[in-house]
């Protein structure tokens, strides 16, 4: 698959799931005790969590094509 095609999806894909994710951490967040020390610190974790599926999606989408072995190899 071409670089640009997994962009195109990649960035696709990678938008509605972010909204989701944010509207699903922010539902969420309601059911942290009312402790401001506790909100602060869930927030800060949900804040930053999406990163790190975010860091896969990107490296995927940066990812050369692999080289098919062929005849001409």
């Amino acid at each position: 698959m071409s670089p640009r095609i997994k962009k195109l999806i990649g960035f696709l894909a990678f938008l509605p799931a972010l909204m989701l994710y944010f509207f699903a951490a922010a539902a969420l967040g309601e059911y942290v005790p009312n402790n401001q020390l506790l909100k602060a610190l869930y927030f800060l974790v949900a804040g930053v969590a999406w990163a790190f599926p975010a860091r896969y999606a990107m490296q995927w989408m940066e990812a050369e094509p692999r080289k098919k072995k062929g005849l001409d190899s």
